[in-house]
């Protein structure tokens, strides 16, 4: 997964963490479990702000 993956990443992250509600995440946490992600492969440094809101949206999407 990359970066640009934000569906994909998501869901990932929902079936990792069924019981964390991702509306009261900090975004330090969310990158750092992004990173560790088994399928991630792209640069850590990329993930800033705004694609980290569009994950965190798409999980919370996800969750509902």
């Amino acid at each position: 997964m990359k970066w640009t993956d934000v569906t994909a990443i998501a869901e990932a992250l929902y079936d990792k963490y069924p019981d964390i509600d991702p509306a009261g995440i900090r975004f330090t946490d969310l990158h750092n479990w992004i990173v560790d992600l088994e399928d991630f492969d792209d640069d850590h440094k990329r993930g800033g702000e705004k694609v980290l809101e569009a994950i965190q949206q798409a999980w919370i999407d996800e969750a509902q």
